[in-house]
């Protein structure tokens, strides 16, 4: 339970692709500003509130500002036995493992089906 915000994308830097590698760094920018463009709020009544500004990213320069849109969406989930289930905007049901260890969960990015976040590498996020 609790906000949960992607801080950081983990790959392997010798079979990263580039988009991977520009995600990676895109989130490390953006995290140094405590802007967090994912993230997912877990309730008690089993509701998630996923707020999403990754779709509003936009360069000015060298300089990524941190969206001021962004997209949200509430549905139900499910946890069980570190299977995340949620169904998106679209109707369709998303699955994806999650391993938690105290307040950083950790999420296959591109198993989260988020347009322009579905490189590889691992997900990070912290809970708030």
């Amino acid at each position: 339970m609790g906000v949960w915000q992607a801080y950081e994308l983990k790959v392997n830097n010798d079979t990263a692709s580039d988009d991977e590698k520009l995600v990676r760094e895109i989130l490390e920018i953006l995290t140094a500003k405590e802007c967090y463009v994912l993230s997912f709020e877990f309730k008690a009544d089993l509701t998630v509130t996923i707020e999403n500004s990754v779709e509003y990213l936009e360069r000015d320069g060298f300089d990524i500002p941190c969206p001021t849109e962004k997209d949200t969406e509430t549905t139900v989930y499910v946890y069980a036995d570190g299977t995340l289930t949620y169904t998106d905007e679209d109707q369709q049901e998303i699955s994806v493992d999650v391993t938690i260890d105290g307040d950083i969960m950790t999420v296959d990015a591109a198993d989260l089906d988020i347009p322009n976040l579905s490189a590889g590498g691992q997900l990070l996020f912290k809970r708030k």
